[in-house]
């Protein structure tokens, strides 16, 4: 049995939807099913982490001459070419794939037309989505947020389809269930604060910085630390690392940090994106300031925040509400009352249910 993802990561689309699919992908190796990678070479791409991990990676060139059909559609310009073409290319690759069972697309610029074309080259498809806002032609779909109900999909997948949905799929590395109980620990024991910020492996808004010199404004304790975590594709490092130097808080940056759970199960406070990492910090108990980064990100970060497992912070007016909303979280149980919803919100385990899925319809095909 070989699985196919075709997932895509760039300076534009960022890294959550590489990641995630490299979760699975770890997961599927661990059952002794291998996995392989179809990417586009974007400017901010993660086919050398892929590679890093063992996965082979079939590379897409871009399409220089290529004009979208919709200038206003920017999930068209993930492909950086059109559909059918991807299509193709892809079917190309797929082709030369032995016992290839599964296509597993996490894109947000692939719709049911895609997928009809690779009907014949595979077995099933699965679809990973947050949006609910298009047809797909999959045997299996999974949307993790939180809020999603399976109504949403109704008329956009067929009633063959499996449909999965919600926080408790969230496909998070094995050590965020591991680390669960030792969060909580951690957190009784230590005298010391944490603050982690982490805005995603790219942050191309360079929302970082501005967090940080917001922050000079806030009543933040001087007990505690700072940790700020960024990719290496990230443009803004050089200046994060220098403003860093100048906070009166102990801050360090952190590049490309591989215990990211461990980091999270020793915070008390965090503030981040509303991607996957916001499924890691609900999985260890970490309350939030979530920072709306993409519109594709909103529906989340509000969910979260109506369930009082987060705090809410437009981008726009991040340095007059970022000091307000930090002396709204320290106040009384604030942080005590955040950290149990956010336990309610996900186990870790998500992973695993989803492989158990997998495992079933590939066994009843």
């Amino acid at each position: 049995m070989v699985v196919l993802f075709r997932v895509d990561a760039s300076l534009e689309i960022g890294t959550g939807h590489v990641m995630r699919c490299l979760t699975l992908a770890e997961a599927l190796l661990k059952k002794g099913i291998k996995s392989e990678f179809i990417c586009v070479i974007h400017k901010g791409n993660l086919i050398k982490t892929i590679e890093s991990r063992g996965f082979n990676v079939y590379q897409l060139s871009i399409n220089q001459d290529w004009i979208p059909l919709d200038s206003q559609n920017n999930y068209e310009k993930w492909l950086s070419s059109d559909w059918e073409t991807d299509a193709q290319r892809t079917i190309e690759i797929a082709s030369k794939t032995f016992s290839l069972e599964w296509i597993i697309v996490d894109h947000y610029a692939i719709d049911e037309r895609w997928e009809k074309k690779l009907r014949s080259s595979c077995s099933r498809i699965m679809v990973i989505d947050d949006l609910a806002n298009r047809p797909h032609e999959c045997d299996f779909l999974l949307d993790q947020n939180f809020d999603r109900k399976l109504e949403d999909y109704a008329g956009l997948v067929s009633g063959n389809c499996k449909v999965l949905v919600g926080s408790e799929f969230a496909l998070l590395r094995p050590e965020f269930a591991i680390l669960r109980h030792y969060s909580e620990g951690q957190r009784k024991i230590n005298t010391s604060k944490r603050l982690l910020i982490t805005l995603g492996g790219i942050d191309i808004k360079n929302l970082t910085y501005q967090i940080l010199e917001a922050l000079k404004l806030s009543q933040l304790p001087i007990t505690f630390n700072i940790s700020v975590v960024m990719g290496s594709n990230a443009p803004s490092i050089q200046r994060v690392k220098k403003l860093a130097s100048t906070m009166r808080w102990n801050t360090e940056v952190l590049v490309e940090e591989k215990k990211i759970g461990k980091l999270m199960a020793e915070s008390n406070l965090a503030i981040g994106a509303a991607g996957t990492t916001a499924w890691e910090r609900c999985c260890l108990g970490l309350p939030s300031i979530i920072v709306v980064s993409a519109e594709n990100q909103r529906r989340s970060a509000e969910a979260l925040t109506n369930a009082g497992a987060a705090l809410l912070l437009e981008s726009e007016s991040l340095t007059n509400d970022l000091p307000k909303l930090i002396d709204l979280i320290l106040l009384g149980d604030k942080l005590k009352q955040m950290r149990q919803v956010n336990l309610l919100i996900t186990d870790g385990n998500g992973t695993n249910k989803v492989l158990e899925i997998l495992t079933l319809l590939h066994e009843c095909q």
